[in-house]
């Protein structure tokens, strides 16, 4: 964790088209303070982050769909457009590699994910990879691999990240997920990566081979069985039939945190040293249809906001895996995408 004051915390509201951003103090009593609002363009759900440059990527829905270069001013908060990259369907999720010489983008409505070159000024260049794959809601770039999560397929594509931005097949070049799971977000830590199923609600960890390689490990349910939901499956209203809605995973340095929409809860799981999935420790509840939360870097703190919130909940992680509000802002509508840059 930085020792400076605070950090920059980035939400992005799909119902405005806007992006806020609010600094998180640190040197008392946490607290989230509003200090700009830009605007980033219809439906705006998804952006990836260029800390060391101060640039935004951000998707943005409409005719043609695209994706807008944005420059963050760190003193007042506010986001300048750069240049803007019109693609064949809109973006669910963006993620820069780590030298940050290429954007990765995953379409769930057009069923492809793309790679681009990113250039001096934060312009994307034409695409240097593309693949297909039903729904694909999610794509992580981490150690020269590239893995792309497949809701409709039911698996993981999983591929080595050339410095030519080129993607090659590992072997074998999908991962199966349980049938009907509707596999949604992945994050990975060291040799461990941890997928979240919308359908199911499930935790999923996989190891992560020397290769690159993931391998299905254990699982655990992140449905509060008090919520009497059942297992959903693709087309159904998870709010019309009482149905899962698994969301977003996040690691808090020995707990892993899942969002559930339909109870509005985060599930807090316990890890053992190897980074091995144990119990559940808290169904939390927080703002209403959590789609997208975020954990600054220490692990010590949630930031989580909800679609149907306009507020966004700032809780501590407690000794004992609970969440504790701390505070809460008001932010746009539609909430469903948290970024957080650290020690500002």
């Amino acid at each position: 964790m930085s020792d400076l004051a605070h950090d920059l915390v980035l939400i992005a509201n799909a119902g405005d088209g806007t992006i806020s951003t609010l600094r998180m103090e640190r040197r008392e009593e946490p607290r989230l303070e509003m200090i700009a609002t830009s605007v980033a363009g219809q439906g705006c759900s998804t952006f990836a982050i260029d800390a060391e440059r101060d640039l935004v990527f951000a998707a943005y829905k409409g005719e043609p769909a695209g994706i807008v270069t944005l420059k963050l001013d760190r003193t007042t908060g506010e986001l300048h457009p750069v240049s803007r990259r019109d693609v064949d369907a809109s973006m669910t999720y963006l993620a820069l590699d780590a030298s940050r010489s290429f954007l990765l983008g995953a379409s769930y409505g057009g069923g492809f994910g793309e790679v681009w070159p990113v250039g001096n000024e934060g312009d994307l260049g034409e695409a240097t990879a593309h693949v297909e794959f039903a729904n694909l809601h999610c794509v992580v770039p981490d150690r020269g691999h590239a893995y792309f999560v497949s809701l409709g397929d039911d698996l993981i594509a999983q591929y080595d990240l050339g410095e030519d931005g080129t993607l090659t097949p590992i072997d074998p070049a999908t991962i199966a997920q349980p049938d009907g799971s509707g596999p949604r977000h992945l994050i990975i830590h060291d040799e461990n990566a941890y997928l979240i199923t919308e359908f199911s609600g499930e935790v999923i960890r996989h190891d992560v081979g020397a290769d690159g390689s993931l391998a299905p490990a254990e699982s655990v349910s992140i449905v509060d069985p008090s919520a009497g939901l059942k297992h959903s499956r693709f087309g159904a209203d998870p709010t019309q039939e009482g149905l899962v809605w698994g969301a977003d995973v996040h690691r808090a340095g020995r707990w892993v945190i899942g969002s559930e929409r339909s109870a509005s809860t985060l599930a807090t799981v316990a890890l053992d040293a190897a980074g091995h999935l144990g119990e559940v420790a808290d169904f939390a509840p927080t703002e209403t249809r959590p789609r997208g939360f975020a954990v600054t870097d220490d692990g010590q703190f949630v930031i989580a906001v909800g679609e149907k919130s306009t507020d966004a909940a700032l809780s501590r992680v407690e000794d004992d895996g609970r969440l504790t509000v701390l505070a809460r802002v008001g932010i746009g509508r539609g909430a469903n995408w948290v970024r957080i840059i650290a020690g500002h």
